[in-house]
């Protein structure tokens, strides 16, 4: 993430304005230069290819008290109450709230803030490197606080899931690998736990499912490495009895030049590929995952290898985006309509030389419907 501020003749005079030494001037520059680098900033945090932009904005007005009528979000044929998980503090772990499909749902929101500031010096100087320098540090600061209450949302909902008596995460089948045989049992997962209202087979199956993987970097160069390593889980047909794996089967010949000749695996087996350094043994979102696991047991697909998640397991998201079910709802300002409010800091004297901004997002995230979240637990990975 990069703000960059051009030298324009315009520009470089209001920035030298912010420092004038009346202070009606000053001020009125300030005030100038957020409205015109506010929406900029919601622009750029909104496309980061972050968790929380994951989330489908749902705006409202900034003294609103929204609200989501569920009925809309549902089929009429749904079940009468639902669970929902939403937040009523930033970076709060989940709140599982157990409602009628008939209910207006108010929406808990909370403030996700930041305030810099620079010395006077820089601005008289039109040194445009160390303003946009100080507006980058503040989306990025949003943008680290919007990532870890997405975090906590939905790796919270995640590991206690459980629908039509299936638990949504499940264990990989070997060690030390993530192979196609743990990406199908995934789509199984999905239309196992998407079914009607009755239990049986949705009318719309199609469009129900998997469409983005969450993955760490040792994931990605498990992908990469299926077009060099053998990918079966289970022995060889002419294999002697006791020689399980002896011959490895390689995926098709079309498929590893296609793994090779890609490198970077946007997409993979139909399934879009977002990879997040935060994910990972020892990493931030895995010790999340961890904490909110607890004691919970995570099994393989055939219900064997149960075990708690541990420091040598790490958490691989699967999401149904083609669902409604992740929602933000974010308010947005009266005056110029962007969901990201700056405002100059007014706190400086004339003798601190400062010139500060504050920056904030009022926003409440919430998963509506847990059935678009699957996982696997990986172990041994490195």
């Amino acid at each position: 993430m990069k703000i960059t501020l051009k030298r324009t003749p315009e520009q470089i005079e209001l920035v030298k304005a912010m420092a004038s030494k009346n202070r009606n001037v000053a001020m009125e520059a300030q005030i100038a230069l957020a409205d015109f680098i506010g929406p900029v900033l919601a622009e750029v945090i909104n496309n980061a290819p972050t968790l929380s932009n994951l989330f489908t904005s749902l705006q409202f007005n900034a003294d609103d008290n929204p609200s989501i009528p569920l009925d809309l979000y549902y089929d009429v044929s749904a079940e009468d109450y639902i669970t929902v998980y939403s937040q009523s503090a930033a970076g709060g772990l989940p709140q599982n709230q157990v409602l009628p499909t008939v209910s207006e749902m108010k929406i808990s929101t909370y403030t996700l803030d930041s305030a810099l500031s620079f010395d006077k010096r820089y601005a008289a100087k039109s040194r445009m490197d160390v303003i946009s320098k100080t507006f980058t540090r503040l989306a990025q600061e949003i943008l680290f606080k919007q990532e870890k209450t997405s975090a906590n949302l939905l790796l919270g909902s995640l590991a206690t899931a459980q629908t039509n008596k299936k638990a949504h995460v499940q264990r990989c089948n070997t060690n030390g690998r993530f192979l196609l045989a743990d990406l199908n049992e995934l789509f199984t997962l999905a239309k196992r736990i998407n079914t009607s209202w009755l239990g049986g087979t949705p009318e719309s199956r199609a469009s129900r499912g998997l469409t983005d993987l969450i993955v760490s970097p040792e994931v990605v160069q498990e992908l990469r490495a299926m077009a060099y390593n053998p990918i079966n889980t289970k022995g060889a047909p002419a294999s002697p009895a006791g020689a399980l794996y002896q011959n490895g089967i390689a995926v098709p010949d079309e498929m590893r030049t296609s793994i090779y000749n890609s490198a970077g695996i946007p997409e993979f087996y139909g399934v879009s590929i977002m990879e997040i350094n935060e994910f990972g043994r020892g990493q931030r979102y895995n010790s999340i995952f961890s904490a909110v696991a607890g004691s919970t047991s995570f099994k393989a697909s055939d219900g064997t290898n149960a075990a708690v998640f541990g420091a040598n397991d790490e958490i691989i998201l699967g999401i149904d985006r083609t669902r409604d079910s992740l929602i933000r709802a974010v308010a947005i300002d009266a005056e110029n309509g962007s969901e990201f409010n700056l405002t100059a800091d007014d706190q400086y004297s004339v003798r601190q030389s400062k010139i500060g901004y504050f920056g904030s997002v009022q926003e409440g995230r919430m998963v509506l419907d847990v059935r678009a979240l699957v996982g696997k637990v990986a172990s041994g990975i490195a």
